[in-house]
């Protein structure tokens, strides 16, 4: 481990999943062929406690309602999983009830966002429908977060989305999945520092391996697009990710969260303490499931 060692370590996103539950329709083709199993809470506690990591948050993978209660559930009989961003239907006109009824189950408490996966939709501003709209709208209401998991090319209505919403926190997942596989920046960091100039905006350092390219990527590849992010957003809006188990493609949790060491080594003590710690107690509201391991979500400070 590098200069993150001794400190506490929030993953801020991640995933598990049970093939025999139900199918992860996105694991397709040869390139995604070796997450086509299972991986469990067990499975993430093994690999947090290797990488340093103290606590996470898990985040859905398909849009189906049976996930989340079962995330919310895991969350409630574990030590390590604190917060879960989860997935109703936004275009619902009961949204609001859906949400309610979350926070009622068991581990409901330790909701603390919703996402869609906005990425495969065909429409570009989609996040921009009268529909998604209101159901945004009821994300705020109920005081959740809402994560993006956009690609470049949605980056512009997802801006217009969170300016029409300034009451509404929205998390950029993977710094909008650059194309760091060709080395290019513009569009992407144009339209990241628009996002970035909205104040109810934070930003993942996660998910940058799997966009560099297989086999030959190295960690300079990623540093132009982590100092771009880390400019746009200052580092008390930026919060550390594994993006685990995807992540596995290209490197171990561990590996990482050493990259991630690597690629902010520029901040002071205190920043990088809110990278990788402060600022995901704070975004998601973490403080309540960690009390009695000592943890805080007050908001100053390093």
């Amino acid at each position: 481990m590098g200069a993150v060692t001794g400190r506490r370590i929030i993953d801020a996103h991640h995933h598990v999943w049970d093939l025999t539950a139900r199918p992860q329709p996105w694991i397709t083709g040869k390139a995604l062929a070796p997450l086509a199993r299972s991986f469990s809470a067990a499975d993430l506690a093994t690999e947090a406690r290797a990488a340093g990591v103290t606590g996470t948050v898990v985040v859905q993978t398909v849009c189906v309602p049976e996930e989340t209660p079962e995330l919310l559930a895991l969350a409630a009989g574990s030590d390590l999983i604190a917060g879960v961003v989860g997935w109703t239907d936004l275009t619902a006109p009961d949204v609001a009830d859906a949400i309610a009824t979350l926070r009622e189950r068991p581990g409901g408490d330790r909701l603390a966002g919703i996402r869609h996966q906005v990425q495969d939709e065909p429409d570009p501003c989609w996040l921009l429908r009268p529909d998604v709209q209101r159901g945004l709208a009821a994300v705020a209401a109920a005081g959740l977060v809402y994560d993006l998991v956009v690609k470049p090319h949605q980056l512009a209505a997802a801006t217009d989305a969170a300016a029409l919403l300034p009451g509404l926190t929205f998390v950029l997942d993977h710094l909008g999945k650059p194309p760091i596989a060709t080395g290019a920046l513009e569009p992407w960091a144009a339209d990241l520092r628009r996002l970035a100039a909205l104040p109810n905006t934070v930003c993942k350092l996660s998910g940058l391996v799997t966009e560099a390219a297989p086999g030959t990527w190295r960690i300079e590849d990623l540093r132009p697009y982590a100092e771009t992010a880390l400019d746009a957003f200052g580092p008390q809006r930026l919060m550390f990710g594994s993006d685990w188990p995807v992540c596995t493609l290209r490197a171990d949790c561990t590996a990482v969260v050493d990259i991630a060491d690597t690629l902010t080594e520029a901040l002071h003590p205190g920043e990088k303490n809110a990278v990788f710690h402060r600022n995901a107690l704070r975004v998601y509201g973490l403080g309540k499931p960690f009390r009695s391991a000592g943890y805080t979500a007050d908001r100053g400070g390093d």
